[in-house]
């Protein structure tokens, strides 16, 4: 039996309360899940789930197993990050969770430019414009676009990002003018993820305007693409409307004015036996673009 994997399996279940969701996530078969377990519990002689057609849960001696296999887990785990940073070579596989805008763009050059660094690591991406749950979704580093992450979270500010309303010249041709934030009240407006208020900021003027939309997207590079073909006003992060701007596909409105932008910053939990490959990821990260404010 090969224990480490066995004892993987046992973790896994036990954190999914489900050997169907453990497989996935180990990408491995249901089949040798249960095996492991079982494989686990005859090593042991203890018998480490109450299991029933519906639901999957430790037993008091499953309870005190966890325990000790989370310590073995992160003992190996951490003496195998030891053994090559000797070598100063980073291994592991780390799992981001990103805004998809950012995911797309500007964190896929990044990870494209650290794996040809370090070709022993590996990335799986989980991109969303919700907030993934650290826990639940075995994120070890989430990248968050917000004023204050998480107090209980352990974080980093990598980059300021502003924004920028915007709309195509088709859009803007014949419609009424946009001269003060009360005149978007005459206009379509995109919404990101149900957020109808703008917060838009003049040389001497701060307002808080609520608009309207036939578009409402969780996905930033959705309305993007719909400010493109003429849908309406949008306000976007910087760095996914810049190259538009340049080429004029979209022209930013209301140019003596601005919404505030806010932090990028990387999350994460206390995880010992990940910490040198994850604060060796978010090192990166941060000088890459500590020059940047897009």
């Amino acid at each position: 039996m090969d224990k480490i994997t066995a004892i993987q399996s046992f973790v896994e279940v036990a954190r999914c309360g489900s050997f169907t969701k453990a497989a996935a996530n180990l990408e491995l078969s249901r089949l040798q899940v249960t095996r492991h377990v079982q494989d686990i519990e005859q090593w042991l002689s203890l018998r480490l789930f109450h299991r029933t057609t519906r639901k999957v849960s430790l037993t008091n001696q499953g309870e005190e197993a966890l325990s000790y296999c989370k310590q073995i887990l992160s003992t190996v785990l951490d003496l195998q990050s030891r053994a090559h940073s000797h070598n100063n070579e980073l291994v592991g596989t780390i799992r981001v969770a990103a805004p998809i805008g950012i995911g797309q763009n500007m964190l896929f050059d990044a990870i494209e430019e650290f794996v040809a660094i370090h070709p022993n690591t590996q990335f799986q991406l989980v991109l969303s414009d919700r907030l993934s749950q650290l826990v639940d979704e075995r994120i070890d580093i989430a990248l968050r676009y917000t004023h204050q992450p998480d107090e209980q979270l352990i974080a980093r500010k990598l980059m300021f990002i502003n924004t920028v309303m915007c709309a195509s010249p088709d859009y803007l041709a014949g419609k009424s003018n946009l001269t003060t934030p009360q005149d978007l009240l005459q206009h379509n407006c995109l919404l990101h993820s149900g957020s109808s208020t703008w917060h838009i900021l003049g040389e001497n003027s701060d307002e808080k305007i609520t608009v309207k939309g036939n578009l409402n997207a969780n996905d930033m590079s959705v309305l993007r693409k719909a400010a493109i073909r003429g849908m309406g006003v949008a306000n976007l992060p910087y760095h996914l409307a810049q190259e538009d701007l340049e080429t004029k596909q979209l022209v930013k409105v209301l140019p003596n004015y601005a919404t505030p932008g806010n932090h990028l910053w990387a999350v994460y939990l206390s995880r010992n036996y990940q910490q040198n490959l994850v604060r060796a990821f978010i090192d990166f990260l941060a000088q890459r673009w500590q020059q940047q404010i897009l």
